[in-house]
């Protein structure tokens, strides 16, 4: 399966332009469609604050207020977006099949960004999510989570700088789980394009399930010609390793499934995923 749709949530400008370049990559090397979706707040979502103790006057300011920010920032997405297609020339309009260039869309809806985006990204073929504002906790994104957890498709973290190439060298962190192999399969159109495919697992990393050179066995069936490293934690961080291997390797793409453990065990107690989210300078696609 190749990839013809993409979504892109921009709830702001600070991250999007980066976001936006990666998935216009992404789009050339497929001839795929990106759909730019800004989600506004709802203004009626402050009502229940109404039973906090605020009267019905201060409900109706809030509500103003919330309406008239959430103007402001739908503008501003909007007019990034548009500078940014007239800038680079992309062609503008729905997606159609068969076209032999990227195009875009831009979408505007009122709503929770979770519920919406991860409805949305039940009919795209990956989800590119941007880079949390500076200072802002990678692992709480909202619409990263609502993807991994509620749309069953990929996502891929764009880094907060973009990238010069995507998919050239991939790498696959493969620990034998039902997410590393939905992570392998996601990663199937990126590796059948790419120059040079690895593996990387590690003894403190693997679980139950196929080990390394049973998936490099899988990946020669399907045409994939795949090297295999072990690697190392880097202190006791297996995270820390696994980004230093992508490093060694010059990798551009880096695919993995998420959560292994819980979502609040990694929260509480750290983890493999969350190290990534926080730390990872490259493009990562993440499946669940």
């Amino acid at each position: 399966m190749s990839i013809r749709k993409l979504l892109l949530p921009l709830t702001g400008t600070a991250a999007g332009e980066a976001a936006l370049t990666t998935s216009l990559m992404i789009a050339r090397k497929f001839n795929a469609h990106v759909t730019a979706l800004h989600v506004r707040v709802d203004s009626r979502d402050v009502a229940p604050l109404a039973g906090e103790g605020l009267s019905g006057a201060m409900i109706e300011e809030m509500m103003s207020a919330t309406e008239k920010e959430s103007g402001e920032r739908a503008h501003a997405v909007r007019s990034m977006f548009e500078r940014f297609v007239a800038r680079h020339e992309v062609t503008v309009g729905e997606p159609q099949a068969g076209l032999p260039h990227a195009t875009a869309s831009f979408a505007a809806v009122t709503g929770r960004e979770e519920d919406i985006v991860a409805q949305q990204a039940r009919l795209a073929d990956l989800t590119v999510v941007p880079h949390p504002d500076a200072g802002e906790d990678v692992s709480s994104s909202d619409a990263l989570h609502a993807v991994l957890f509620d749309s069953g498709r990929p996502v891929m973290i764009s880094p907060q700088v973009a990238p010069r190439t995507i998919g050239t060298r991939v790498c696959l962190a493969w620990n034998g789980t039902a997410e590393s192999a939905a992570s392998a399969l996601a990663a199937m159109p990126w590796m059948h394009k790419a120059e040079a495919v690895r593996i990387l697992s590690a003894e403190g990393y693997q679980r139950r399930g196929p080990a390394a050179p049973d998936l490099a066995a899988y990946l020669a069936l399907h045409g994939i010609d795949a090297s295999i490293t072990v690697f190392q934690p880097v202190g006791s961080s297996v995270g820390a390793g696994l980004l230093a291997a992508a490093s060694e390797f010059g990798c551009d793409l880096l695919s993995m499934g998420a959560y292994s453990h819980s979502r609040l065990r990694q929260l509480i107690l750290g983890g493999v995923t969350r190290h990534v989210l926080e730390y990872s300078n490259l493009p990562v696609m993440m499946t669940r």
